[in-house]
C-alpha cells in the first residue's frame, strides 16, 4: 500500500510492533502491509504523523521495513569479514589464503561496508519514522560519536604499541612500515590530524570510512524512506562522478584516503536500499536461472583474473590488456568490477542461503555469529592483534606453524572478546528487568 492514508485506516490491528508497545500511538499511526520475502516478512510502511502542536502532516513513506528480529546471515558474514580482515592484516600470513580477496575482486571490506549500511537502515529507520527526523538523527549522531571514540582509543593504543615495540626491540623500521614516523618528527600536528581522521596508521582506514558514512546517513535515510530509488540513483551518480573527476578526501601528510568515501558510499547505500525494500522487489530477478548462471560465470572470470595476477605462468596465457584491467585491483576508488563481484556473491547467498536455514542456529557457527553481533569491539581488537601477530612472526618465527598459531590464537581472542561483551551486555539488562519486576509487584500489592 502506498500513498497518503486517511485517518480512518485500520490503525488498531495494523501498527508496527504494536506502535512500539503503543507508547507513541497518539503521536504516530503506522500502517503496514506484509509482502513475501524468502524466509521472512518485510513491511511496506505509510505514516500519518501528528506533529504536536502543529496541524496534521502527511508523510508518504515508500520504503519497506524489515520486521523486528535479527537476520543471522548478516551476523554470520560480518563475523567472517572481521576474521578475514584480521588474517589479511597480518603480513606474509599463509592462513590469509583462505580469505576471499585471493579468489575474486571484492573482499571482506566490501562485506563489512554493505552490511553496515543494511543494519544502519534496519536499526534507525523505525526510529526516524516514529520519533521524527531530529530524534532519529540524534540517535545516529550518538552512534557516530561511539564509533569515533572507539577509533581514538584504537588509534592511541595502536601507535603506543608500535612505538614501544620499535624502541624496546630495536625494530625502528616498524615506524615507517606502519606509517607513524610523523609522530616522531611532528607529534602534536600529527596527533591533531589523527583526531581529524586525516592521519591514519597502516590498517586503520576502515573505521574512519564507517564514521564518515554514518555521519552523512541521516540525510540519506530521510530520502531513502521517501524515495528509495532516487536515493540509490543519487548514490550511483556520486559514485561515477567521484571516479570521473577524482574526488576524494585528503590525507596527512600527503595523498588521499585509502578508502574513498565518495565511491565506497555506494556499497553502504546499496545495503540500506536492500534493507528498505530493494531486495524484496528484486526477488523475481534474483531467482531467475539466467541471472544465477551469469553470477556463476562472472565469479569464475573474477577467480581467473585474480589468480592470474599472482601466478606468473597463468598470467602469461592471458592478454596483457585484459589482465592489466583488473590487476592491480582498484580498491581505493571501488572499481565497478568489485561492485559487480560483490553483487553476484550477494545474489547467490540470498538465493541459496535462506533466512530460515537451520545451520544458522548451530553451535558450530555460533562463534562467527557472536563476532558479527559484537562487530565494533571485534574489529578493533582484530586490528590491534594483527600488529601483535606481525611482530611475533617477525621476532620469533615466521614458519607455517607459527603463522597458524598466530592466526588461530588471534581469532580465539577476538571470539573471547565477543562472548565477553555479549555476556556483559546481558548482565546490564538484568538489573533493569529486575527493577521492572519489582515495580510491577509493588504496584500489584498496593
Amino acid at each position: 500500500m502506498r500513498g497518503k492514508l486517511p485517518l480512518h485506516g485500520r490503525l488498531d490491528e495494523l501498527t508496527i510492533d504494536q506502535a512500539l508497545d503503543r507508547r507513541r500511538a497518539s503521536d504516530r499511526a503506522i500502517v503496514r502491509d506484509e509482502v513475501p520475502f524468502p524466509g521472512r516478512v518485510v513491511t511496506n510502511v505509510n505514516v500519518l504523523a501528528f506533529l504536536k502542536p502543529s496541524p496534521r502532516v502527511f508523510m508518504t513513506i515508500r520504503a519497506f521495513l524489515p520486521v523486528k528480529g535479527r537476520d543471522l546471515r548478516l551476523d554470520l558474514f560480518r563475523g567472517l569479514a572481521n576474521w578475514a580482515i584480521f588474517l589479511d592484516h597480518v603480513p606474509n600470513n599463509a592462513v590469509a589464503w583462505l580469505t576471499t580477496r585471493n579468489y575474486g575482486f571484492s573482499d571482506a571490506a566490501d562485506i563489512f561496508v554493505f552490511i553496515s549500511g543494511y543494519t544502519a537502515a534496519f536499526v534507525y529507520a523505525k526510529s526516524m519514522l516514529v520519533q521524527g527526523f531530529v530524534a532519529g538523527t540524534a540517535r545516529l549522531i550518538k552512534r557516530v560519536w561511539q564509533l569515533y571514540i572507539a577509533h581514538v582509543l584504537l588509534f592511541v593504543f595502536y601507535i603506543a604499541a608500535i612505538g614501544w615495540v620499535a624502541e624496546a626491540y630495536n625494530h625502528s623500521h616498524l615506524v615507517d612500515e606502519f606509517n607513524v614516523a610523523g609522530l616522531i618528527d611532528r607529534p602534536m600536528l600529527t596527533l591533531l590530524q589523527g583526531l581529524l581522521l586525516k592521519f591514519k596508521p597502516l590498517n586503520l582506514d576502515v573505521l574512519p570510512l564507517y564514521i564518515v558514512l554514518m555521519a552523512a546517513f541521516p540525510l540519506v535515510l530521510w530520502l531513502m524512506l521517501r524515495r528509495p530509488d532516487l536515493a540509490i540513483a543519487s548514490s550511483l551518480v556520486l559514485y561515477f562522478a567521484a571516479r570521473q573527476f577524482g574526488w576524494n578526501l585528503s590525507a596527512y601528510p600527503s595523498g588521499v584516503w585509502y578508502f574513498n568515501p565518495f565511491t565506497w558510499q555506494l556499497l553502504f547505500v546499496l545495503g540500506a536500499w536492500s534493507a528498505l525494500g530493494g531486495a524484496s522487489r528484486l526477488q523475481r530477478f534474483i531467482r531467475s536461472p539466467a541471472i544465477i548462471s551469469i553470477c556463476f560465470v562472472y565469479l569464475g572470470f573474477a577467480l581467473l583474473m585474480t589468480v592470474a595476477g599472482y601466478v606468473g605462468p597463468l598470467g602469461k596465457q592471458i592478454p596483457e590488456g585484459l589482465l592489466g584491467a583488473f590487476n592491480p585491483n582498484d580498491k581505493t576508488n571501488l572499481a565497478p568490477y568489485r561492485v559487480l563481484h560483490f553483487v553476484a556473491l550477494a545474489i547467490l547467498v540470498v538465493r541459496f542461503l535462506p533466512f530460515s536455514w537451520p545451520g544458522l542456529t548451530s553451535r558450530w557457527l555460533r562463534p562467527l555469529i557472536i563476532c558479527g553481533q559484537r562487530s565494533l569491539e571485534v574489529f578493533c581488537v582484530g586490528v590491534f592483534l594483527s600488529f601483535v601477530g606481525h611482530f611475533l612472526l617477525e621476532l620469533i618465527s615466521d614458519s607455517l606453524l607459527a603463522q597458524m598459531i598466530v592466526s588461530v590464537s588471534g581469532i580465539a581472542l577476538m571470539t573471547a572478546v565477543a562472548y565477553y561483551r555479549s555476556w556483559s551486555k546481558d548482565l546490564d539488562k538484568q538489573p533493569a528487568a529486575s527493577k521492572s519486576s519489582e515495580e510491577s509487584v509493588s504496584t500489584s500489592v498496593s
